[in-house]
């Protein structure tokens, strides 16, 4: 069963079974603009939660992209590294960064469900 979660800093974490696949939120594309560079973390590299893991860079700002739980990247987004405007057309599809194998699936529980993230991105409009 996959479950989406969201973090403070508007990345989700879509989990599907010890794997999580991170990215950013369709907000969080809307308030950087148009996307034009990424930079991923290497395969096989491991990340406390919290520790800058990415970071995406659009005309407007450079943004890091934080490893919302801790584990080690199993898989990289390679096709945004040639179309990083991937993440504005498709964020929460085909414009995931990461995938990282957690190891410690409790982190999950400090991540905010759909509703919360909703209520966090209305209280910031």
């Amino acid at each position: 069963m996959s479950s989406i979660k969201y973090t403070e800093d508007h990345e989700y974490v879509r989990i599907d079974g010890e794997v999580a696949t991170v990215g950013i939120t369709d907000h969080a594309q809307e308030q950087l603009g148009d996307v034009v560079f990424v930079e991923l973390p290497e395969v096989g590299k491991s990340f406390d939660k919290g520790e800058d893991a990415a970071v995406v860079e659009s005309v407007k700002a450079a943004s890091e992209i934080y490893a919302p739980i801790s584990g080690e990247i199993v898989e990289v987004n390679e096709d945004l590294e040639a179309d990083p405007a991937g993440v504005n057309k498709d964020p929460m599809g085909n414009g995931w960064f990461m995938k990282i194998k957690m190891s410690d699936i409790s982190e999950l529980e400090g991540l905010m469900d759909e509703d919360a993230y909703k209520a966090l991105v209305a209280s910031q409009s």
